[in-house]
């Protein structure tokens, strides 16, 4: 798979060669991404063993708030087709068919936004290999992908985002003693992180095929509890570790908590997408940063991660299929 792209080794010094060009000749992301060294976070830490970050960012305001309601899309022009990108923004081509550009509204120091170049839907189904490709090619990233109903801001055009690797919590998180083994087979692996405050599932192989297969299977369960939908909920984080990619799969319930509608000082716009639940909670208001705290953030992702019989049921028909082949 990868082998058959060999334009794509050089994507890592090329996306460099594209931060530098965009900060010093484009000033809306120069700006943004000096913003970043403002930004205040704090720690909240969960029983020892995990770890949370609330980063307050209020650059993150119009991501965090996007009205992603069909009519709300349908009504404005797509920021991700290359008509409406900026003047100044430029692109690095990825296997003729995505552009690797500098997010402007950055989370990460090193933030990418990966669109498809035709206006197709968000749904992972036939794109995993992409992702595998991107995560291998761009081994200082984690490369993440936001379902259409949870966390996308762009539904209704297909993207990736990548982010520099070591601002996620959950990457020091999965070594220390929070995950079970389901099912290992020639080196190819899968736990689960039990305790965590949400459900997620991790995948580590050498083999693509073998984790395309496996990443399917566990769709195709989600997809039994979320019917009437193209993909259910989830969000996913990919990785190039040495010698192997790493798999996290959030399994989602929904998409905001309760707290975002509210009204008054109960309201916390917090709408958590791939990078919350790997365990940075973006907030783009002062208010909500200072009252966030470990309680609150628990009922948070206890609204919106997968519940617990389903939970269980995922992970039965995945330990069953090591036996059964599927």
């Amino acid at each position: 798979m990868f082998a058959d792209h060999p334009g794509i080794l050089n994507l890592k010094k090329q996306a460099e060669a594209l931060f530098d060009d965009q900060l010093q000749n484009w000033d809306l992301a120069k700006a943004n991404y000096r913003s970043l060294q403002k930004v205040v976070t704090k720690h909240l830490p969960f029983s020892g063993q995990a770890e949370i970050r609330v980063q307050y960012n209020p650059e993150r305001i119009y991501s965090t708030s996007a009205k992603v309601d069909p009519k709300s899309v349908s009504e404005r022009p797509c920021f991700l087709c290359p008509v409406f990108l900026p003047q100044k923004q430029k692109a690095v081509p990825f296997k003729h068919d995505y552009l690797v550009l500098v997010n402007p509204f950055p989370i990460f120091p090193r933030h990418l936004t990966i669109p498809y170049k035709d206006h197709i839907p968000q749904q992972l189904s036939g794109r995993f290999s992409d992702m595998l490709d991107l995560a291998r090619a761009l081994d200082d990233f984690v490369v993440f992908y936001n379902g259409p109903r949870c966390g996308a801001s762009a539904p209704d055009h297909f993207h990736f985002q990548a982010g520099i690797k070591g601002f996620m919590p959950i990457d020091d998180d999965f070594e220390k003693p929070l995950k079970v083994l389901l099912g290992e087979q020639n080196g190819s692996k899968i736990w689960s992180l039990e305790n965590y405050l949400r459900h997620i599932l991790v995948f580590s192989s050498p083999d693509p095929q073998w984790l395309e297969e496996k990443l399917s299977h566990a769709v195709r369960v989600l997809s039994e509890f979320d019917k009437g939908h193209d993909e259910p909920m989830m969000n996913v984080l990919a990785s190039w570790n040495d010698d192997h990619w790493r798999i996290f799969l959030f399994p989602r319930k929904a998409h905001r908590p309760w707290q975002f509608f509210a009204e008054g000082p109960q309201q916390i716009l917090l709408s958590p997408a791939a990078v919350d639940m790997g365990g940075v909670l973006i907030i783009p208001r002062q208010e909500d940063f200072d009252k966030l705290n470990l309680q609150s953030s628990q009922d948070i992702f206890s609204q919106v991660t997968l519940e617990a019989e389903h939970w269980e049921q995922l992970k039965s028909a995945l330990l069953k299929s090591f036996y059964d082949g599927s």
